[in-house]
């Protein structure tokens, strides 16, 4: 054979090769442990926004989408391990994930380390986009600012007194601190903060504590708890009868599982992520119609937050032509994408997903074994001013 021919068949075979190279995708996240509920509708969602960037072919340009699990148990140190495993043994092009702020803190030097992207999706402390950031990190999940304006709006006031309960770890510091400079110009005033360990499930302590702190103030009096996973803090608080001292009890939106004990509190409001019957989009149509006919249900908030960053992962290889870190970064810094949501834009300036939030009244509806985060209204990303936190 004549060494043009040969040349010629290895260029081609070569060409093949890449061709048919699976896209690898890690999503490393808690599988198990406290946040097993968050991160199964997380997986299902990431796999939903594939899906439906794809058209159902779960490829790119002919090249399959391959997801590769993870399971973080949410330890910082199995997390960033496992990151690692990813990047260097699997050679995945980039990764999705974790469920815990905790662990993505310990996730984010990794992503820096093998110079490989991680979407942040669905951790919550501002820090991840803020001052532990590098450039390597893009969040689609919102960040506890967007969640704290977004309530600061629904709760401030003039003569409007606010105590937190949080847990006590950088999602709930992270949160009540942002809360708190959202609240600032409202006219609002923080009156108690209230750290407890992550799984606590006596807040008999905590309370007194705030009730104590509140039960002489004059105004309106409002509890505001900031919390992951089980414990069910506001219907055991709401069970002391907080009302006696004219505290009403607030928060942000749940989980569907969480969303029962919001049957006790008809006409409380707040902000939400995401509940499947307020965005109006064709996105969201297709994701509750397929949810509800596949699994029986409704997507639920987290769900929502997978499929937004499955869909980001789509765009951006597609609007990069490749998977080469650097021409992903480029293409993502400033890309708007659609999703469940409605339109979500990652700022270039931190990689944060700038997006809409709900401020809602829930509703009752004996039919309905939740209760219903009703909109009063849309926050879109024009009617929030999310500051870049360095």
């Amino acid at each position: 054979m004549k060494p043009t021919l040969i040349a010629g068949l290895a260029a081609s075979l070569l060409f093949s090769s890449a061709a048919l190279a699976d896209i690898k995708i890690a999503h490393v996240y808690g599988k198990t442990g406290p946040f097993e509920a968050y991160a199964k509708q997380s997986h299902v969602g990431l796999k939903m926004g594939i899906e439906y960037a794809t058209g159902g072919t779960n490829e790119i340009d002919g090249e399959k989408i391959v997801i590769i699990e993870k399971d973080t148990q949410l330890k910082p140190d199995i997390g960033k391990a496992l990151l690692a495993e990813a990047y260097g043994d699997d050679e995945v092009d980039l990764a999705v994930g974790p469920v815990s702020s905790g662990v993505a803190l310990a996730m984010l030097p990794v992503a820096e380390e093998y110079e490989k992207i991680l979407i942040v999706e669905p951790a919550v402390a501002d820090s991840i986009t803020g001052k532990n950031r590098n450039r390597y990190i893009f969040r689609t999940g919102r960040n506890s600012s967007q969640d704290a304006i977004a309530n600061a709006v629904a709760l401030g006031g003039e003569n409007v007194h606010v105590a937190t309960l949080a847990q006590d770890y950088a999602f709930g510091r992270d949160g009540v601190a942002a809360f708190k400079d959202a609240l600032g110009g409202t006219g609002a005033a923080i009156a108690h903060e209230e750290y407890v360990p992550t799984d606590t499930t006596d807040f008999t302590a905590a309370a007194e504590r705030i009730f104590n702190a509140m039960k002489d103030l004059d105004g309106t009096k409002k509890l505001f708890i900031i919390w992951a996973g089980g414990g069910n803090p506001m219907g055991k608080i709401n069970a002391m009868d907080p009302s006696r001292y004219g505290i009403e009890i607030a928060t942000g939106g749940n989980i569907l599982a969480a969303l029962k004990a919001y049957k006790e509190l008809p006409g409380m409001e707040g902000a939400t992520y995401y509940y499947y019957d307020i965005p109006k989009n064709p996105i969201n149509d297709w994701l509750v119609k397929e949810h509800q006919d596949r699994y029986g249900s409704p997507p639920d908030f987290f769900t929502a937050g997978g499929m937004a960053a499955g869909i980001a992962v789509v765009e951006a290889i597609k609007k990069a032509g490749s998977t080469d870190t650097e021409a992903l970064i480029a293409a993502m810094q400033g890309m708007e994408w659609e999703t469940p949501k409605g339109t979500m834009k990652f700022r270039a300036e931190d990689h944060q997903a700038l997006q809409s939030m709900y401020h809602f009244r829930i509703k009752v509806d004996p039919d309905v074994e939740w209760g219903i985060p009703e909109l009063v209204r849309e926050l879109t990303i024009d009617d929030m001013a999310i500051p870049v936190r360095n």
